[in-house]
């Protein structure tokens, strides 16, 4: 997976979800509560809804993908 970050479109191009929407992602990150479980992180925690937002994959996230055979695809 690739360490940078990546905007919203960029992440849900990588783990396959495609053509979701902004809205959808958010509400899908919340309820999967990735950000509070540690697997991404935010680019600007203090402006959670910027138009520049990007999040970051953290290492628990990686290892978790690489769990679930994500890893590198």
């Amino acid at each position: 997976m690739n360490p940078h970050p990546l905007s919203t479109a960029q992440l849900l191009e990588h783990i396959a979800l495609g053509e979701d929407s902004t809205r959808q992602f958010r509400r899908t990150v919340q309820q999967a509560d990735t950000l509070a479980a540690g697997l991404v992180t935010r680019t600007i925690p203090d402006k959670p809804n910027s138009r520049l937002q990007k999040y970051r994959c953290t290492e628990a996230g990686r290892q978790q993908l690489a769990r679930m055979g994500k890893e590198g695809s």
